[in-house]
């Protein structure tokens, strides 16, 4: 895990400047500069509603007696495409505008709730029997 997460910090940066010079060299700092602010922007704005509706939902959810997995799981990846557009970068802005548009955001979801399911094992045990 510890190899993972060097390579992951180390790997991801390397590979956004390595991405941002390169465009830059061909469209230019200024254009390139437009565009990583404008992802965040939309970013912003797109993770402000989505998030807000993956929050309404929960709620629905929660006062019919059903426990939202799905809508935690998409509050999940709400969240997670927020900072991803924090960080600049094209690769870490497309996967982050790809967390948030709700058809990409479910194909997503489909791996990770394999994952989930074989690596979480949930029992309840309660007194009252229910």
């Amino acid at each position: 895990m510890p190899l993972r997460l060097f390579l992951l910090f180390t790997l991801v940066p390397v590979l956004e400047l390595a991405l941002l010079i390169k465009i830059g060299t061909h469209i230019g700092v200024g254009p390139t500069v437009a565009v990583v602010i404008l992802t965040g922007f939309a970013g912003a704005i797109l993770a402000k509603h989505q998030g807000f509706k993956a929050l309404n939902s929960i709620k629905s959810q929660l006062q019919d007696g059903i426990i939202p997995a799905d809508e935690l799981l998409s509050g999940a990846f709400v969240l997670a495409g927020a900072l991803l557009l924090l960080t600049p970068g094209f690769v870490t802005d497309t996967l982050g505008l790809c967390c948030l548009v709700p058809p990409t955001r479910r194909l997503m979801k489909i791996p990770v709730k394999k994952w989930l399911k074989r690596h979480i094992d949930v029992h309840f045990d309660s007194p009252d029997g229910f």
